[in-house]
Order: C-alpha cells, then sequence, then structure tokens
C-alpha cells in the first residue's frame, strides 16, 4: 500500500485515498476478487488502475464501448501510464503492435471490448502474457434485467476458468440486490469481497415535474439555470432526439443528436465535440452515455420516464462528477407510461422478465408520484439509507401540496370497473365529466350511475388522479386493449371506504428556481481564471484530448486561489503528478507570471 499511496500522489495528483478505495486496492493487490458498487464519479477506476500498476504485469480492463477507450487511454498516458487498447478501429500493424508490447510485458493497462475477448485468439494471446488483474467495467451489463444488458458478458466466467490465479474486479455503479447477485453468478464471483459504497450523490439535485408542453418547459430551464452549459437530455426515440436537437440549435444551443441508427463516423464526431468543446448539449437515446468521463457536465435532462430507477440513477449520474453542483431534471406524463408498458408488451422476453420489468417501472412511477424526499426513496431502493431528508431535491425544497382524493379515485375506479375495464384514461374522464362524444352514446356510457358524476374535477385534474392509481398500483394499464384501465387487487381497501388516498395537487410549473451554472468562489480573479482555461484549451487541442484531461476545473481553481510562483508550489495541488508538472507546469506558471506581471 505504501506503493500504492505513491502512485496516488505521484502518478494522479492526489494525497489521499477516498473510502473505501484504499480497502479494495489493497485486497486485489494482495490477489484477491472484488465485486465494487461505487458511485459515478466515486472513484472506481483507481480501484484497478493503481493495483495494475503495483502488481507485475499487465491490468486487463474489459470496457463495453468501443468509443470511450481512445479517451481513457488518452487520460493515462497524459499521467505517463503505458496503456492502450484493441478493438475494431485499428488497423492490422497497429494491433499487431499493442499486442507484441502486450506479450512483452510493456503494457501497464490493455482495454478491450468483451467481443474480442471471448474470440480464442485473444485468450491465447493473454495465457502467453503477464497478466496483473481483469478489471470488468460496468459489470451491471451482465444482468439481463438491466437496459445495458451485454450477450458477451454472460461468457467473461472464462477468466475464472482459464486464469484462476488471477485476481478479478467487477465494478458498477448501477446495480439493486437482484443485479449483484447475477453478477455474482455469472461472473463466479462468490469468494469476492463487495465493497458497496454510498450511493448518494449530494451535489446533484433532483427534480421531476409533469409534462405540459415539453419543448417550452425544457427551454425555459435551459435559458434560466443553464444557458451555457454542457448537458445530456434523453429521449425515448431515435426520431425525437434529432427533432429536439435541432429545434434546440434554432434557439442558439449547440445541441447534438446521438442514437444508435445514427452513421457510426457521425456518432463518434458528436461524441468527441460533446468530451472536447465546452457547453455542448447531447440530445440522446439511452445509446449515449455509459462510461462518459466528463465532469463538467451540469445537467442531465429526461424528456420521457426511464424505464427503471437503475437506469434514472446511472443517467442522473453523469452529470456533476466533479462534485460541482448539478441538476437531475425530469417531465413525465401517463403517456410516457403507456408508451413503455407498451415497449413492454411487446418484447420478446420471458413472462418472468415481463412481470420484473413492469415491477421495476412501478418503482420508478412511485419515485415520480412520491411525496415525500426523493434522495430518500432513491437510496432506498439501492438498499442505501439516508437518516434526514436531503435538502437537495424538489419535495424538500417546496414541499408537496396534497388534498384527500379518496372519494375521487373512488369515483375513477368505478367509471373503470363500470365501462367494463375495455376503455383509456380519455374517454373514462369523458365518462366522469358527463361528455357527450359518440363514444358515449355508441356503448350507452351515459345510462350508467358514475356518467356525469365527476363535473367537480377539470380535464386536467382527473387526469392526475388517473395517473396516481396507475403510478400507485391500484390501476394497470392493459396494452393488449389499446391503453384500457383496469383495477388491481390492492384497489378492493380504497372501494370499500376501508382506506384513503392523499393525491398530489398538481400544478402547472413549480415557483421553485436554482442556478446551477458552474460558478468560481468570489475572491478568484476571473481574468487570470479565463487565461489558464485559454492555456488548457491550446494543450488539449494541440493533442486533440478534452479539456479536463489536461487539467479539471478544479485544479484550475486551486491555481487562482493559492497563485503558485514555483513547480514545487504547483505540485502541491490536487490533480497534477510528476508527469502534468512536468509537461504542463512551466507554461501555466508562465501565464500566472504574465497575468501577475502584464
Amino acid at each position: 500500500m505504501k506503493r500504492a499511496q505513491q502512485i496516488l500522489h505521484n502518478t494522479f495528483g492526489y494525497e489521499a485515498f477516498r473510502p473505501p478505495q484504499d480497502e479494495i486496492i489493497e485486497t486485489v493487490i494482495n490477489g484477491g476478487d472484488a465485486l465494487v458498487l461505487m458511485p459515478t464519479g466515486g472513484g472506481k477506476s483507481l480501484c484497478y488502475q493503481i493495483p495494475a500498476l503495483v502488481r507485475a504485469g499487465c491490468g486487463v480492463v474489459i470496457s463495453p464501448l468501443i468509443a470511450l477507450m481512445q479517451n481513457q487511454v488518452d487520460a493515462l498516458q497524459q499521467v505517463g501510464v503505458k496503456a492502450a487498447y484493441l478493438n475494431s478501429t485499428q488497423n492490422f500493424s497497429e494491433s499487431q503492435a499493442v499486442e507484441a508490447a502486450l506479450v512483452a510485458g510493456e503494457l501497464d493497462l490493455l482495454y478491450i471490448a468483451p467481443e474480442r475477448l471471448n474470440q480464442s485468439r485473444m485468450l491465447s494471446l493473454l495465457q502467453r502474457s503477464p497478466i496483473a488483474l481483469f478489471a470488468i467495467d460496468e459489470a451491471h451489463c451482465v444482468s439481463q434485467w438491466g437496459h445495458d444488458f451485454r450477450a458477451d458478458y454472460l461468457q467473461l466466467s472464462v477468466l475464472h476458468e482459464g486464469f484462476p490465479e488471477i485476481p478479478r474486479i467487477a465494478l458498477t455503479a448501477t446495480a439493486d440486490e437482484r443485479t449483484r447477485n447475477e453478477i455474482i453468478t455469472r461472473l463466479d464471483l462468490s469468494e469476492a469481497r463487495q465493497f458497496i459504497a454510498g450511493f448518494d450523490r449530494p451535489n446533484i439535485r433532483y427534480r421531476i415535474a409533469l409534462k405540459h408542453n415539453a419543448k417550452q418547459q425544457l427551454l425555459r430551464f435551459l435559458k434560466e439555470e443553464h444557458d451555457q452549459d454542457a448537458g445530456i437530455i434523453y429521449c425515448l426515440s431515435r426520431r425525437k432526439t434529432e427533432d429536439i436537437s435541432a429545434w434546440l440549435q434554432g434557439h442558439g444551443f449547440n445541441a447534438l443528436p446521438y442514437h444508435a441508427g445514427l452513421d457510426v463516423e457521425l456518432r463518434s464526431e458528436h461524441q468527441s465535440r460533446f468530451l472536447r468543446e465546452e457547453g455542448v448539449i447531447i440530445v440522446a437515446t439511452i445509446a449515449f452515455g455509459m462510461g462518459i468521463d466528463k465532469p463538467d457536465v451540469r445537467f442531465v435532462a429526461h424528456l420521457d420516464l426511464p424505464k427503471t430507477v437503475e437506469s434514472y440513477y446511472q443517467e442522473t449520474g453523469r452529470a456533476g462528477r466533479d462534485g460541482d453542483a448539478a441538476n437531475a431534471w425530469m417531465i413525465y406524463g401517463l403517456q410516457d407510461v403507456i408508451k413503455l408498458r407498451q415497449m413492454m408488451a411487446g418484447s420478446d422476453g420471458s413472462e418472468e422478465h415481463k412481470r420484473a420489468e413492469q415491477h421495476r417501472l412501478n418503482a420508478m412511477l412511485g419515485l415520480c408520484e412520491i411525496t415525500s424526499c426523493r434522495r430518500q426513496t432513491l437510496l432506498s431502493y439501492f438498499g442505501d439509507t439516508l437518516p434526514a431528508p436531503c435538502g437537495n431535491c424538489d419535495t424538500c425544497l417546496e414541499p408537496v401540496d396534497t388534498w384527500d382524493g379518496t372519494e375521487a379515485a373512488r369515483m375513477a375506479l368505478s367509471v373503470a370497473y363500470r365501462t367494463g375495464q375495455r376503455f383509456g384514461v380519455n374517454h373514462l374522464i369523458d365518462v366522469l365529466r358527463g361528455g357527450e362524444t359518440s363514444k358515449i352514446f355508441a356503448c350507452d356510457h351515459h345510462k350508467l350511475p358514475t356518467y356525469g358524476i365527476g363535473k367537480a374535477l377539470d380535464k386536467n385534474q382527473w387526469s392526475s388522479v388517473f395517473r396516481q392509481l396507475v403510478a400507485r398500483g391500484y390501476l394497470s394499464v392493459d396494452m393488449e386493449r389499446f391503453g384500457a384501465l383496469r383495477l388491481e387487487e390492492t384497489c378492493r381497501p380504497l372501494l370499500r371506504g376501508e382506506q384513503t388516498i392523499e393525491l398530489r395537487r398538481d400544478s402547472k410549473r413549480s415557483s421553485a428556481k436554482q442556478q446551477t451554472k458552474t460558478s468560481l468562489p468570489v475572491d478568484i480573479d476571473v481574468e487570470l481564471w479565463e487565461a489558464l482555461r485559454n492555456c488548457r484549451r491550446e494543450f488539449a487541442d494541440d493533442q486533440g484530448v478534452p479539456p479536463y484531461v489536461v487539467f479539471h476545473d478544479r485544479t484550475l481553481q486551486e491555481m487562482c486561489a493559492s497563485i503558485p510562483n514555483s513547480l514545487d508550489e504547483l505540485a502541491e495541488i490536487s490533480g497534477i503528478g510528476e508527469r502534468k508538472l512536468n509537461k504542463y507546469g512551466p507554461a501555466f506558471l508562465e501565464v500566472i507570471s504574465r497575468h501577475l506581471n502584464p
């Protein structure tokens, strides 16, 4: 561990490990296996990078996305680590050079995709090479219950079988108990030590609102809070990503679409621009984001409801990796629920899989409709606890206004039952409000005792009642009948008068506003800050890497605060290891000197 501490300081420029990094690193250095659950931005990468540098041989990292390997390798090479990757973007001679370096023991870390690892030629190559460890990144991809499932991850038990003496470390930021158990089973990690760090990301503000006019709600959010910031906007469909990105471009935002249907080169270009330029917004499907290591993403917005709490947590976790304030903002409506349930009903999964997906969607709806602290509910889903409300989510900052919805709920349940549980929400609302549509008269629904009994509530209020009853499991959506609402067993006590229900009182716009733009401490010289950023940008452009690979914003802020005038003083700043000190130090000291002595 003494050597590990030296590497942490000299190579990566940090003074101390964050618990439980030290325990994880010691376990792997000593040859033990580990399963690591750590929130995004918690420092998972160091948990395998440092043991790979301490142990003899090369650390082999199984990473699911080819597009991100280059960025990870670039960042490691910046600090003097001998890192490389093997993937399909390389030509024959490039691959041969990397393979020769691996066999010769000249590499510290090698990144490969699971598809390549499962090739007999690759396994043979690894058998002839000195291997320090195997790291399985984004290990939740092994779970067939997850939205990031990768079939090739199911073959990774070959590591335990073919290399029984080599330690393995599986890492993820997203896994409930069921997924953790599946990772352990499928990767043969029953003997591994489990390290479950807290899931809380206190710098992220969670905000969920009803969808009224999605584009205008999004525009208002961006203009008021993130006018020049980098962020990610998630949509459910490919067409919507292109529509929203084009619309935002028309309003002056630097927005780019990203989805699996785009040309590979265009996708790669958009991802590269997002990583390397400032203020870029990516509008994407879930095809984008896994492994993204951009620290200054100030917001993640969802224009559609995610399918699961796991996917919501993982996607929102891409905001604020630098620890500064960030927003997780989402709008949703009942149509989102219907659309997702249609997708589930039409999937090729088994009935067990469909039931599990339905359960997870219900948990996601529960998070949306909760009237207490969202963070407590979110953490509880992953088995984590927060003793007191967080004070940094919308329900904490603006307590939800509720009303006694017992009688309205009974009316809603009754009209669904009396119409034969064969109709969708719009028709049921028309019946309750005494509408005179042709469908009502054709079905004789004007003769029902529930006809016209709900005129006291308007259409939006009834829509809110039905949405909340679906979210809480009193009603379900029958996709085989085009969105018909049917009663669930749980509604019996409510119908019998044995139970009451408090419902959210929806408002069209919350008054809560919070500026989360990247801001500087009041005592920092903004002119020096901009000069240092320009210096950083020049280095990044010359090398074709994102600016944060040179130095993070926080490192530049420390330079502004401490005003170092020598390499020794610069070396004391967090994030500056020996390699970066020698490579960039003189140039940044020159910028500081010119600023002080114009």
